[in-house]
């Protein structure tokens, strides 16, 4: 078999910041460790508890989070790694979506799948957990139904806990989960915000956000949020379209109770979207270099996606201090696409040998979550401790229809030639007219239970150790493309282990062991699903608080084992037709380290920044993983000149990513590169500002997708390059 390969050239810019990482890393994990140290030790030490946190800055929180034990903790508090992107953190870098946050937060890496779906990575390992309001959600794998490109400005803030989390979000894989924490409701008088945005690719913005109390008293308050964007894009004939709605109702029912009700809209509606990839080599074996702008999508092609989530929370707290908490979520997806897939060896010289699919579908797919949650204190041996208890349950139906192009040959696929791709843009590839005949292609129910429990024990003050477990059943039947799906497991015990022990005031060092499972659907020789992959993760760290809590710091090492992963063992004749049968392996070990530095150091200046490793391989010692880049470092910073000029406020950062590869029969592969991004804002009065934001300033051009199954079938997608928006905000 041919072997081609192709390497992406490293320009001299590149291999400048190339070098910047692991020095910057270095730097910001010493320089509060060291320097700071001494300055630290000079301070009352006496007014300081880490406990009772009062974190400053931007881009820092002192609320207590959900994500990982339910037991609502601190960061500090949480025996596992931890990363928090706060409103004003969203607001500085210009983020719109959930993929856009996903590729600034500390450890997390995408990959573009098409316009519309999105793969994102933890430690080696896909990240398949979501919660709104630490509820966990439904979500499709790759995001088929347009979540991974859902809007961001329904949401205060998004949290991301690493490792596994099974203890409250069930199945899935030991890489991290992903807290989408709504804004509420909160202030008993009108205030709000316009924000209005141009920049490049003519794109225009307007997003509305607008709190008011709804009687006298304040008892009951409202919010809404609106956001409209029209922009076309760097891609040819891609237009993206999005509406946004988010309401939201707060009632105090009582001094001691709490209704939240809403509901939000989210409409995608892209015009020209494209569906897999460029072609990555030619049919000689050469590697291909298109423009970044190259499409093969046509004017027609559409990938409308909706979301619409109805929720209600109450949230009560007894006379003891004890809490509980209801929640109820509705989620409605629905998607209608019509799109063309293209695939071949294309010859370089006449531009003929690719084929286009086109293809036509409809699917919708809803889902019912509800969570409880009672928590607080109890006193054991004369100390305090604190303990949750939970039950949750979802159910999602989804289906799937396809409609044929109508030809002459109804029989098979439709595959059209392309008569020269290099023309594409004016070649006559139409869109056909469609069947009104629709063929249910999937048609799924996914069942998900789970009762969970977790304490926290005061062994000592300085010494606290939590504990918890959670009990799963998960399962899925239907048909999915011709295959009869039937399969889950039920009473799976899923442990939470862990312990945090204060050095000193400042310092805590803690020790975690998670675990999450994964069904999956392969028989063994006797036509037995194989157990569920089971994902450990062990994590031990050190968390420190610096200059009176204005700044943090993590170190983080964590090793994750994922058991049960299925590889062939052979083939056998069943019904005369042969089929393959698996057989449970230990498989995939990742190992690394992350650090991470937030605060606000000095008056005025904010700082996020984090370097992650990781070395995942599989049980024969092969790399996994490698599309996904094993080493990255980010930073963002803003300082806002206090003394000289409070009006103005400047920033900028750099994501970096070490090389990663995607290799079959065809070698892809993207060198290390580096996205720098700055932004500025000045405030023209006290309720209003102009702001600039400059993403991948130095144009860098890269691959955000790579996948080499097989020469025909060997694409890539460039990552966005170059381009600024300008936005005023008005606040009243």
């Amino acid at each position: 078999m041919l072997s081609y390969v192709y390497f992406t050239q490293t320009t001299e810019k590149t291999m400048r910041f190339n070098l910047l990482p692991l020095a910057a890393a270095i730097t910001l994990a010493l320089t509060p460790l060291v320097v700071l140290a001494e300055e630290q030790s000079t301070t009352d030490t006496n007014t300081q508890n880490i406990e009772k946190i009062s974190v400053k800055g931007k881009y820092t929180v002192s609320k207590t989070i959900d994500t990982a034990t339910g037991l609502g903790l601190s960061l500090m508090e949480t025996p596992q790694s931890v990363s928090i992107l706060t409103a004003e953190r969203i607001q500085d870098q210009a983020l719109n979506t959930v993929v856009d946050v996903v590729n600034n937060a500390i450890g997390l890496s995408s990959s573009k799948t098409d316009n519309v779906r999105n793969d994102f990575s933890a430690r080696g390992f896909s990240v398949q957990n979501y919660q709104i309001d630490g509820v966990p959600l439904s979500w499709s794998l790759g995001g088929d139904a347009g979540e991974t490109v859902s809007d961001v400005s329904l949401y205060e803030r998004v949290e991301v806990v690493r490792g596994a989390t099974g203890l409250l979000t069930g199945a899935g894989d030991p890489s991290a989960s992903i807290n989408l924490v709504r804004k509420h409701a909160d202030s008993t008088e009108l205030q709000g915000n316009i924000d209005v945005a141009t920049g490049s690719w003519d794109k225009k913005q307007i997003t509305a956000d607008v709190s008011n109390g709804l009687n006298d008293s304040g008892s009951i308050r409202g919010r809404m949020v609106a956001k409209y964007v029209n922009s076309d894009s760097y891609q040819d004939l891609y237009q993206d379209r999005k509406t946004i709605l988010y309401g939201v109702i707060d009632t105090d029912i009582t001094d001691n109770t709490m209704l939240r009700v809403g509901g939000s809209y989210n409409n995608n509606n892209p015009k020209g979207a494209m569906w897999g990839a460029l072609p990555a080599v030619f049919s000689d074996g050469m590697a291909t270099d298109w423009d970044v702008s190259t499409t093969t999508a046509a004017d027609w092609s559409r990938w409308e996606t909706t979301n619409i989530n109805y929720f209600a929370n109450l949230n009560h707290y007894f006379s003891n201090g004890w809490q509980l908490v209801a929640n109820y979520n509705r989620m409605e997806y629905e998607t209608t696409n019509k799109m063309i897939y293209m695939s071949g060896l294309l010859d370089k010289e006449t531009g003929a040998g690719l084929s286009g699919q086109r293809y036509h579908s409809h699917g919708e797919s809803n889902s019912d979550n509800v969570d409880f949650q009672l928590k607080g204190d109890y006193e054991l041996f004369n100390l305090q401790h604190e303990m949750v208890v939970g039950a949750l349950y979802s159910k999602q139906k989804s289906y799937a229809d396809t409609y044929e192009p109508i030809r002459d040959d109804m029989s098979g696929w439709d595959n059209k030639p392309v008569d020269n791709f290099f023309d594409w843009g004016n070649t006559a590839f139409t869109e056909p007219q469609w069947s009104t005949n629709a063929n249910r292609q999937m048609d799924m129910e996914t069942e998900q239970k789970g009762f969970y429990a977790a304490t926290r024990l005061t062994i000592t003050d300085d010494l606290k150790l939590i504990a918890g477990g959670r009990i799963s059943s998960w399962n899925r039947e239907g048909v999915s493309y011709g295959t009869v799906t039937d399969f889950g497991d039920n009473g799976v015990f899923v442990p939470y282990i862990g312990a945090l022990y204060d050095l000193t005031e400042q310092h805590r060092i803690y020790a975690s062991y998670t675990e999450i499972f994964n069904p999956q659907n392969y028989k063994d020789i006797n036509g037995d699903f194989l157990d569920a992959l089971e994902g450990q993760a062990y994590e031990i760290g050190l968390k420190s608080a610096y200059l009176d809590d204005r700044l943090h710091t993590t170190v983080a090492l964590f090793q994750i084992e994922q058991d049960n992963l299925a590889t062939e063992a052979g083939t056998i004749t069943i019904g005369g037709i042969p089929t393959t049968y698996y057989k449970a392996a230990q498989g995939t070990e990742s190992k690394g380290f992350e650090l991470e530095v937030v605060g606000e150091p000095v008056d005025g200046w904010d700082i996020t920044a984090g370097y992650s490793q990781f070395k995942a391989e599989d049980a024969a010692g092969e790399r996994v993983a490698t599309t996904s880049p094993s080493k990255q470092f980010k930073l963002f910073s803003t300082y806002q000149f206090v003394d000289l000029l409070p009006e103005l406020t400047v920033g900028g950062g750099v994501n970096w990513q070490s090389d990663s590869y995607s290799e079959s029969a065809v070698t892809i592969k993207q060198d290390a590169y580096s996205l720098v991004n700055l932004m500025a804002r000045y405030d023209l009065a006290d309720n209003m500002d102009l702001q600039l934001n400059v993403e991948n300033l130095f144009d860098e051009k890269y691959y955000a997708y790579m996948s080499a199954s097989s020469a025909a079938y060997s694409v890539y997608h460039y990552g966005t390059p170059r381009n600024m928006t300008v936005s005023f905000n008005y606040r009243f």
